[in-house]
């Protein structure tokens, strides 16, 4: 098919390069831009996830710096911060490092925001958090968009923080413990809100098909993809250590941490969950093109028209799109 490319709200690296490592270099990043771009990724935001101070203040202005290249410009839309105001508990916080977790923090993020060059344009938080809502209401102000994610939210936590401003819910159905209480929990929760946006990510392993299929039933035009591509996304399987995590990748892309059993990301990036995804066979080729690019340009408030200048902008290889296939 003839398109632009996808778009990937959510991509914490690529082919072993960490964007929250402390080991980032102006030309690893451009070199995840030049990989991701042959993989029919069109436009991305750089997701770092909680981190220390330190890592704040070396990686986000060197990735901001890094946009003054074209090839960078072409496909970076702006910076997502996954935390660090999420929830600090084992299971909701995931992978993220727990002494790295902050409460909400207005200046803390003014703060961040000014070391990105105000290049932030997504910011995910735990509704629950202390003081949560004021946050995503600066936020808000700043022309930052708010995701909910990592947290153990009550509804009335998700009502004030769609109150205060978020739209969004980062990785619904991850971030989350293996075993919670059947109902109420966030997924129900979260699906049960119509005024509320979610990213899933359809790698076939951080969410089964059969409940993806209802999530996509349950939200219907409110849903979109994101590949959560972990920085060893795209490297064959393995053993490898992936956001301060041991990490195994199986042949079949699953990659999780062999002590936790936790996943940690996704060895995809768009196109293969885009793939997954078509082999499903419940969307039309046009539906899946807006799942995985109209529609996070919408969200973002961009232009389809913003992906024009791509090299990709006609055709790239890999992409396929399986219709008649069942599964």
């Amino acid at each position: 098919m003839r398109h632009p490319g996808f778009v990937d709200l959510q991509v914490n690296g690529y082919l072993g390069i960490d964007f929250s490592g402390p080991d980032l270099t102006e030309e690893s990043f451009l070199a995840v831009c030049a990989a991701l771009e042959k993989k029919g990724t069109a436009g991305f935001l750089p997701t770092v996830i909680t981190s220390s101070a330190e890592i704040y203040e070396r990686n986000l202005p060197l990735m901001a710096k890094a946009l003054r290249h074209p090839e960078a410009r072409r496909m970076v839309l702006g910076f997502h911060l996954e935390g660090p105001f999420i929830s600090p508990d084992d299971g909701y916080r995931g992978a993220h490092p727990k002494p790295c977790v902050r409460e909400p923090d207005p200046a803390f993020l003014d703060r961040l925001q000014s070391l990105a060059m105000g290049e932030v344009k997504l910011l995910t938080v735990a509704a629950e958090r202390p003081a949560c809502a004021a946050l995503i209401a600066h936020a808000v102000a700043k022309g930052i968009r708010v995701s909910l994610g990592h947290q153990n939210a009550s509804a009335t936590d998700l009502e004030g923080a769609l109150a205060a401003g978020a739209t969004a819910l980062t990785h619904l159905g991850n971030g989350i413990p293996s075993t919670m209480a059947r109902h109420p929990n966030p997924i129900w929760d979260g699906l049960a809100e119509d005024k509320i946006l979610a990213m899933v990510i359809t790698d076939g392993h951080h969410v089964p098909d059969r409940v993806l299929k209802s999530f996509f039933r349950a939200k219907g035009e409110k849903i979109l993809v994101v590949s959560d591509a972990s920085p060893i996304a795209g490297l064959p399987a393995g053993r490898y250590e992936a956001l301060g995590n041991p990490a195994v990748i199986e042949p079949n892309g699953r990659l999780y941490n062999p002590e936790t059993g936790y996943l940690v990301g996704s060895s995809y990036s768009m196109i293969e969950c885009m793939n997954h995804l078509a082999t499903c066979a419940w969307h039309s080729e046009g539906d899946l093109v807006t799942l995985g690019t109209h529609r996070p340009l919408a969200y973002l408030g961009l232009d389809r028209n913003r992906l024009a200048e791509s090299p990709m902008s006609l055709e790239f290889d890999g992409w396929a799109f399986r219709p008649n296939l069942e599964k």
